[in-house]
């Protein structure tokens, strides 16, 4: 038995790598080996990825939070000589180790009163503990002790940083649900506009205000960023809290929170919804009218068939004999499926709480918002894709942009700005021009 299910997992490995690894696709090509030279060499850090196209693009989106603070371009490269090609716990012991030597750093010059590289380096020391978070097994307790480093260390960069910050929950039964609020220093005693933030799969509130956090508190925005049920900073502190599709639920009661806050002017509150997010932005907007507009990046409205579509065959129609269970991932041998892509499946079963692979893509058939719910969302809309991201993703776009009921505005970015790839994350600041120009003309 055991021999006929190896032969059959062989015979699936590429698709079982593109159905765990759906919404990360590869931007970045490695770059060619360097021949042999005897001129006069400026320094050895080279620009070169991975062959492996998830860990290349999980260091393109290093690399893109460059942009605000959350990374630098050299020490990303540095990391990436020593790190093994496609080796999670390569990756992990690099990235937690730059993580641990920067904190240390940040916080010697915080000592010697230099706030602003202490602030500098918490950031950058936040986003190198995020990175080794993404990759550690979502059941290893390191895990959870990153994440909550990540978090730490962000933490220490707003109070070196002074402003009106403030890390809270938001009430969800007995799950608090972990979240941020930073009031902009425009706005004084005014009312002002509101823009909420909901990540996806892996992005983490840290990553979220380096990506447009940053970018909205520039442009004079109020920004509130919260997490709902199985997502990353929720596990942080609940590691058994598996995704629920009706994430209307959670914009209730973040809808009740940013509302009765005394600064929100409630006919200019605005939700963005990133990867995943975008399905959970869709969702809330479908069922609360108290957003005035949403910005989708991607548009989803069903996981299904979106994490379904880079596999090239529906893991949730499997044989019952080529089903993996949960209880058998660390039996498969390397040469069947390598360790990243037996990860990413492990990490895919528990978060939407189920025993099997095969279960795991059934249970996200309930991930979906249906056209009735699509003609509720009467708020503008703006739809954000990548020319790179596949037929699938482009196609529920195209849907999401007709079936809204109020008027919908589209944008695609391409190859040429970099930023063809999922989420923009190797051009972030662009991506917000577009978003937040599009934000600012409709509250003017």
């Amino acid at each position: 038995m055991k021999k006929q299910q190896n032969a059959g997992l062989s015979h699936r490995r590429g698709f079982m790598a593109a159905a765990a690894t759906g919404l990360a696709m590869p931007v970045l090509a490695p770059a060619q080996e360097a021949q042999p030279t005897e001129s006069l060499e400026r320094g050895r850090t080279r620009v070169a990825g991975f062959a492996d196209a998830e860990m290349d693009y999980q260091l393109m989106r290093q690399l893109g939070a460059v942009r605000y603070g959350g990374a630098s371009v050299g020490e990303c490269l540095a990391l990436a000589q020593r790190i093994q090609n496609g080796v999670p716990a390569s990756w992990v012991a690099e990235f937690a180790a730059a993580g641990v030597r920067q904190e240390q750093d940040a916080a010697a010059r915080a000592r010697r009163g230099h706030v602003v590289s202490a602030r500098d380096q918490y950031l950058v020391a936040s986003n190198s503990y995020r990175a080794a978070e993404y990759y550690c097994g979502v059941l290893d307790p390191k895990h959870a002790q990153l994440g909550l480093k990540s978090r730490e260390c962000f933490l220490a960069a707003m109070h070196q940083q002074g402003g009106a910050f403030e890390a809270f929950s938001l009430p969800f039964g007995e799950t608090p649900l972990p979240a941020y609020y930073i009031r902009a220093p425009q706005a004084r005693a005014r009312r002002g506009k509101t823009l909420m933030i909901i990540s996806g799969y892996d992005g983490t509130l840290e990553e979220t205000w380096l990506a447009y956090g940053r970018a909205a508190l520039e442009r004079g925005y109020h920004l509130m960023l919260f997490t709902g049920p199985g997502q990353m900073d929720t596990l942080r502190f609940h590691p058994g809290i598996a995704f629920i599709p009706e994430y209307e639920r959670v914009a209730k009661v973040a809808l009740d929170h940013v509302l009765s806050r005394p600064g929100t002017d409630p006919r200019r509150v605005a939700l963005m919804g990133i990867s995943f997010g975008g399905y959970f932005a869709t969702r809330m907007a479908a069922h609360e009218p108290r957003i005035r507009a949403l910005i989708a990046n991607s548009p989803i409205v069903d996981l299904h068939a979106y994490m379904a579509s880079f596999a090239g065959f529906d893991p949730a129609q499997m044989p019952d004999a080529e089903d993996i269970r949960l209880a058998d991932v660390d039996a498969i041998p390397p040469t069947v499926i390598p360790p990243q892509t037996r990860e990413m499946m492990r990490n895919l079963m528990v978060r939407l709480g189920q025993e099997s692979f095969k279960r795991a893509y059934q249970r996200l058939h309930d991930f979906r918002v249906n056209d009735t719910a699509l003609r509720a969302i009467r708020c503008p809309v703006l739809g954000l894709t990548g020319s790179g991201e596949g037929a699938e993703p482009l196609a529920q776009a195209e849907r999401f942009h007709h079936g809204v009921g109020g008027p919908a505005t589209r944008h695609m970015f391409t190859d040429l700005e970099g930023a063809d790839g999922h989420c923009q994350n190797a051009n972030l600041a662009y991506s917000a021009a577009v978003s937040m120009d599009w934000l600012d003309e409709l509250f003017a």
